[in-house]
């Protein structure tokens, strides 16, 4: 079977070819939207449903940013979880964004802004990021993804990645914490399925020692 590097692409060849599944997004049965040139068409992914079961509840408030959205599980969950933040739905791929927005409407979700990278503004922070990475883009794409997007958490933020243990997420840890500024800590947060939920998170406070965090 050919690898299913298509959904990385901005305008997905092949035409359009919806279809509606059945999924639970935090804690409610709904009916969405996806379509062919898209990740993961079929279903919630295993390592998106591995994150959406290992993250804390989101920040009421702020700007929340799903980065690498697909037809939009995570960004949805976020939405409907806090219904007073922002919302950013971030790819690449056009058909996903669209996709988004469909679904976005279905649910009357106007907290929502499914936008490619160069359309979120430059000075907007983030109160959480959550994604799932697309791995298979390659490391230097991946890695000057991650290096552009979470250092844009506020101090005191966390940012949450889930990545499959045998496509290198502890080489990726190990990267990030060597690589992200001196107020990150990156930690392993869950195992499940073959998969590494990572949070980076932002010390707030930052003196430019080591914190020591107590109780």
């Amino acid at each position: 079977m050919p690898a299913p590097e298509h959904y990385f692409s901005a305008n997905p060849g092949g035409e359009l070819v919806p279809r509606t599944i059945q999924v639970r997004l935090a804690g409610r049965d709904l009916e969405l939207t996806t379509a062919n040139g898209v990740f993961s068409p079929e279903r919630v992914d295993v390592g998106t449903s591995v994150l959406l079961a290992n993250v804390p509840a989101p920040p009421p408030g702020g700007n929340l940013l799903d980065l690498g959205c697909g037809w939009g599980p995570i960004a949805i969950s976020l939405a409907l979880e806090s219904p007073r933040a922002t919302v950013w739905a971030v790819d690449v791929n056009e058909r996903s964004l669209e996709l988004v927005r469909r679904n976005a409407a279905q649910l009357r979700l106007t907290n929502i802004n499914a936008v490619t990278p160069d359309e979120v503004p430059a000075d907007a922070l983030f109160t959480t990021i959550w994604s799932n990475p697309p791995i298979r883009v390659g490391k230097n794409e991946l890695h000057a993804m991650l290096l552009h997007w979470l250092p844009r958490l506020e101090p005191g933020s966390d940012g949450w990645l889930v990545v499959q243990r045998n496509l290198g997420s502890d080489s990726l840890q190990r990267w990030l914490q060597a690589e992200l500024p001196r107020d990150f800590a990156v930690l392993r947060a869950a195992t499940n399925k073959g998969y590494r939920v990572l949070r980076a998170r932002r010390r707030s406070g930052f003196t430019g020692t080591i914190d020591v965090i107590t109780g």
